[in-house]
């Protein structure tokens, strides 16, 4: 049998798993005896075993408590100990105090015996040095008066808090009194001295007397500064203010000789008089400056009140002005390492940092606006003889990079101009003068560039030189425009920093560009109208079977690639190359719609001809940009992707057109899947195309309406961007058709003014180019509706009026917006894009 101890140790014990553990068995039983004997003897020892750890336990208990009260008695002990020392500390401090209270009292009465004896030995040399001081003063030695005088005014400050007592009251009025008496004294020397122009004798004494100023303090020094200033300064105000004729403009290099003169009579004369830390002359140049001030502002205000301000001489104020800047530059330089702490006191702390910039010419700065208003009359001058003179010399070989004379003529007057306003002015008149900037840049713009454009050369437009040269200077006016509205910013004062701004100018220029882009892509128009002729003479209904490419797509392919070739070799910024090729796919997607609708009626096989001829044209397209390269040079994949999308447009088209009408399902179907809108116009547009008799439209128009109907179609769009703005007119073979006003064909292709009774006008292209820049219709996208209204019509070109002339200039600003933002992301075709 197992020990018993072995489960009852155990801490899950459990009395009947055990006992059916040890009786398992029947024959088990035999055994009980024994267990229970085992099983009393296991209590007995647990018995014993309690009984010793109660009695172990019971012993440390009494221990514990034994302690605790062993230490109570010793804490209780200590307290008293403590207690004790308390009360004999306190018994020892009573003790001492009591041994020190007379010696405590001893040195209270020395203190007060020492500071007795300071305040009367120093109320004795107070006495004393005031009465020799009254001595020092009758008989003018100033050395020792200064040297005495500081020492009197420290014991007044002494005898300060003893004010109540009568005889420090009365000794303090006395001293005061002295003190005014010195001052009195020193400044009737000074104006005597100078008044009998005995200074170079006196000088010793004067010098002395400044040290008797200086020890009576800033307010004494003030006085005899401003009294200095005033004795030199008379005789200038005297002649220059007195004298109408001396003071005027005209003698202003007088005032400043009078200045100078007197500057080196200070330096030769007085500034051994002054001490150097007064800075006398610096306070006297400034007190001149400000008197000089005055006058020129009452002469100019005068001047302006006579007849209108029409006597006021522009060339006589900048003159004076520029002779007043110098005269303030020159002051800088003198004391440009000397404090400024001795100016004016009316000044504020920032202005005193200025020194004497503007100190004088601040008066002029209120008629600056005449010397503005006389560029502006200069520049009204330059922009008709601009106007009329010739793009460039025919003697000398045209350069790719050159831009019109007048263009860099304007801006370096510009620069000549900017610098001279900012010398003389750097607030309001350069503000003016970035405004009347501004005017011109537009009227260049508009009366030189775009003139240029658009009138000059008459219905044929400039050559394709003339065109490159006018997109140089269009794109050099934009770069120009930028960097001028930093150098004014650069110059003028911050707080009128954020209200220069040429950007709308700049915009401007870059609407020109784009006109001389689209201008040059028409060039290229002009060349393909044969091909594009052919094309519409071209019997495409009654084509019988599709062959290989038509006639006209090789020769016209080769016109747009010559004409294309000519005009790259003269774009030599990559921008403007890759803008030109991709208006030119623009336009010649736009113009094979235009031709597909001039072509009608068109049968299934005629229309399958035209979609192979689109793509062979799509594949040429591709080929514009590399036309001047080496053969097999890969045109760049970015325009090669635009190109194809472009052209892809016209796909679905001559796809719905290729489906023959009968069944009738099957047309519809098409167009529903090609087309895929619900415009029951569009789709008639269609069937016009085909070439379908009105007799057999109604059937098909009700099939349509029955289709487009169905949940099938229900994601369809209400009007095709291809088909909604195409407009076919009443007509017999090769009829009238045009593309509508409007920026939704071909993803933000447009046209104005392309067509004559349905056909392109070569004669007219002037005025297309005038129409289209007044429109505001570019390739890039017309302006959104919150941006300025680029599709308003204007009046002609010749004697517009100004309104018209103002929505002209917008319209060419909006266009610059967008073309800017296209040729931005521009990448080149493989060259460098040179500077200018």
């Amino acid at each position: 049998m197992p020990a018993p101890s072995s489960s009852l140790d155990s801490a899950d014990y459990d009395p009947v798993d055990h006992l059916n553990d040890i009786f398992s068995h029947p024959s088990t039983l035999s055994s009980i005896s024994a267990t229970s004997s085992t099983l009393r003897s296991y209590q007995d020892d647990l018995d014993e075993d309690i009984a010793t750890f109660v009695t172990y336990q019971t012993a440390s208990d009494a221990d514990s408590v034994q302690r605790i009260q062993d230490a109570k008695a010793e804490l209780a002990d200590l307290f008293k100990k403590i207690e004790s020392v308390r009360e004999r500390a306190m018994q020892t401090e009573q003790t001492i105090t009591d041994m020190t209270a007379d010696i405590k009292r001893l040195d209270n009465t020395k203190r007060n015996l020492t500071l007795s004896m300071t305040a009367l030995k120093r109320l004795q040399m107070l006495t004393t040095a005031y009465e020799q001081l009254r001595g020092l003063s009758k008989s003018r030695q100033y050395r020792e008066c200064a040297q005495l005088l500081q020492a009197v005014i420290q014991l007044v400050a002494h005898f300060k808090s003893y004010r109540s007592i009568d005889q420090i009251a009365t000794l303090s009025r006395n001293v005061a009194e002295l003190q005014r008496e010195l001052l009195e004294q020193v400044c009737e020397d000074f104006e005597v001295v100078f008044a009998k122009m005995e200074v170079a004798q006196r000088r010793p004494m004067l010098t002395e007397a400044c040290l008797v100023i200086d020890a009576l303090g800033d307010h004494a020094r003030t006085r005899l500064i401003n009294w200095y200033c005033n004795t030199q300064l008379r005789e200038y105000r005297q002649v220059f203010r007195g004298n109408d004729e001396a003071g005027s403009l005209d003698n202003i290099s007088r005032r400043y000789s009078w200045f100078n003169r007197m500057m080196k009579t200070y330096d030769v004369e007085h500034a051994a008089i002054f001490p150097a830390n007064w800075k006398v002359n610096e306070m006297l140049a400034n007190s001149f400056c400000e008197g000089t001030r005055d006058d020129f502002k009452g002469i100019l205000q005068r001047s302006m009140r006579k007849e209108g301000g029409q006597t006021l001489d522009v060339d006589l104020l900048l003159s004076c002005l520029q002779e007043t800047l110098d005269f303030e530059q020159s002051l800088e330089r003198k004391f440009s390492n000397e404090s400024r702490s001795s100016m004016d006191t009316i000044v504020s702390k920032d202005e005193k940092n200025q020194g004497f910039s503007q100190s004088i010419s601040e008066a002029f700065e209120p008629y600056m606006r005449l010397w503005v208003e006389s560029q502006d009359k200069q520049l009204a001058i330059l922009i008709p003889r601009y106007r009329q003179q010739p793009l460039r010399n025919t003697e000398e070989e045209f350069s790719a990079q050159a831009v019109i004379p007048s263009s860099t003529e304007l801006f370096s007057f510009y620069r000549l101009t900017l610098a001279q306003c900012a010398k003389l002015s750097k607030e309001s008149s350069l503000l003016e003068l970035s405004a009347t900037f501004a005017k011109y840049l537009d009227q260049y713009g508009q009366q030189v560039l775009y003139y240029f454009l658009s009138e000059r050369f008459g219905a044929s437009g400039p050559s394709v030189e003339d065109a490159v040269l006018i997109l140089n200077t269009a794109d050099y006016c934009y770069m120009t425009c930028n960097q001028l509205e930093e150098k004014i910013k650069s110059r003028i004062d911050e707080n009128l920093r954020e209200k220069v701004d040429l950007q709308s100018q700049a915009d401007a220029f870059m609407g020109i560009a784009s006109a001389a882009v689209r201008f040059l892509v028409r060039k290229v128009e002009i060349a393909c109208e044969p091909s594009w002729r052919e094309m519409r003479n071209t019997p495409w209904s009654k084509l019988e079977s599709v062959g290989d490419q038509s006639t006209y797509v090789a020769e016209l392919l080769r016109h747009v690639k010559e004409q294309s070739g000519e005009i790259l070799t003269h774009l030599h910024k990559q921008q403007y190359a890759r803008a030109f090729c991709d208006n030119l796919v623009d336009q010649m997607a736009m113009t094979y719609i235009l031709n597909i609708i001039q072509s009608r009626p068109i049968s299934e096989v005629g229309a399958e001809q035209m979609l192979l001829d689109s793509y062979v044209l799509k594949k040429g397209f591709t080929e514009v940009p590399v036309v001047n390269e080496e053969p097999g040079t890969a045109p760049p994949a970015a325009f090669v992707k635009r190109a194809t999308q472009t052209m892809s447009k016209i796909d679905p088209l001559l796809k719905t057109i290729q489906v023959r009408p009968s069944p009738p399902e099957a047309l519809v179907q098409a167009y529903l899947i090609h087309i895929a809108d619900k415009s029951d116009t569009n789709f008639r547009k269609i069937l016009d195309l085909k070439g379908v008799r009105r007799a057999e439209q109604s059937t098909l128009m009700d099939l349509f309406n029955a289709f487009k109907g169905s949940p099938n179609h229900a994601n369809l769009a209400q009007n095709s961007t291809l088909l909604t703005p195409l407009q076919l007119q009443p007509g017999h073979g090769g009829g009238i058709g045009s593309i509508g006003n409007t920026s939704g064909v071909m993803g933000g292709m447009g046209t104005t003014g392309l067509s004559v009774g349905g056909r392109f006008d070569p004669t007219g292209l002037g005025n297309a180019m005038v129409s289209a820049v007044r429109e505001g219709v570019d390739r890039f996208g017309s302006p959104a509706p919150g941006e300025a209204g680029a599709a308003s019509a204007m009046a002609g070109t010749d004697g517009r009026t100004g309104e018209a002339k103002a929505n002209l200039n917008e319209n060419l600003k909006n266009i610059g917006k967008f073309f800017r933002r296209d040729v931005g992301g521009f990448r080149g075709f493989g060259r460098s894009d040179e500077g200018r």
